[in-house]
């Protein structure tokens, strides 16, 4: 059960950082490896995670994109699926 602990708190540490967001949603640096595409990519970081959005002014918020593991190549954040 401790796989499952270790889990909900790297959950709960994610879900936690994108609250920033609510107050400033542009703390997030710009993704470079997204630079071509037509969102504006930006990310903040948790360990070893990038939690990848972009800023919808249309729809008035925030949407998260990928939650992505930085101890992967990162050239594969640029993947379509």
């Amino acid at each position: 059960m401790q796989g499952l602990r270790v889990a909900k708190n790297l959950v709960n540490g994610i879900y936690n950082e994108t609250l920033k967001l609510k107050i400033q949603s542009r703390i997030g640096q710009e993704e470079e490896f997204l630079k071509n595409r037509k969102q504006k990519f930006r990310y903040l970081v948790y360990k070893n995670y990038k939690v990848i959005y972009w800023i919808n002014e249309k729809e008035n918020r925030i949407e998260i994109n990928d939650v992505f593991d930085t101890r992967q190549n990162p050239t594969k954040i640029k993947r379509t699926k």
